[in-house]
C-alpha cells in the first residue's frame, strides 16, 4: 500500500510542478519570485497528500 501511494504522490508532484511551470511562464513571474511559488505549492500538496495517506490508513 505504502509503495503504491509513494508512486502515486511523486507522481502528483511531478505533474504539479509541471503546471506550476507552465503557470509562472503564462502570468511572467519574475525569476527570483518563482522559487517562493514553487515552495508554497509544494508544501501544500505534500500536506494535502500527507492528510490523504493518513486518512486511507485510518480508513
Amino acid at each position: 500500500m505504502i509503495s503504491m501511494f509513494l508512486v502515486f504522490a511523486v507522481f502528483i508532484l511531478f505533474y504539479i510542478n509541471k503546471m506550476t511551470n507552465a503557470l509562472c511562464l503564462q502570468k511572467e513571474i519574475p525569476e527570483e519570485r518563482q522559487p517562493k511559488v514553487f515552495r508554497t505549492i509544494n508544501i501544500l500538496i505534500t500536506i494535502l497528500l500527507v492528510s490523504s495517506y493518513i486518512e486511507i490508513l485510518f480508513t
